[in-house]
């Protein structure tokens, strides 16, 4: 038989991935808004990707949360 579908805490993982997700977005923002002049060129822009790509993950964290916050059971 198989499993039932519980979706019940969905939205507290999802809002734990925002959460975590920003934390480091703002950590590694801090990073480079002190120590730009002391790290290469690369780093830099490898910094500053993937501080995009959390912020498109945030992104799609907010509108998943949005499609499953009516089966969070925990609140």
């Amino acid at each position: 038989m198989a499993k039932k579908d519980n979706r019940g805490d969905n939205a507290v993982h999802l809002k734990n991935s925002i959460r975590n997700t920003e934390a480091r977005l703002h950590e590694s923002q801090e990073y480079l808004d002190e120590h730009a002049d002391e790290i290469s060129a690369t780093e830099q822009a490898t910094l500053e990707a993937k501080n995009e790509r959390r912020r498109q993950s945030v992104r799609s964290f907010k509108s998943e949360l949005q499609d499953e916050a009516k089966f969070d059971t925990t609140e």
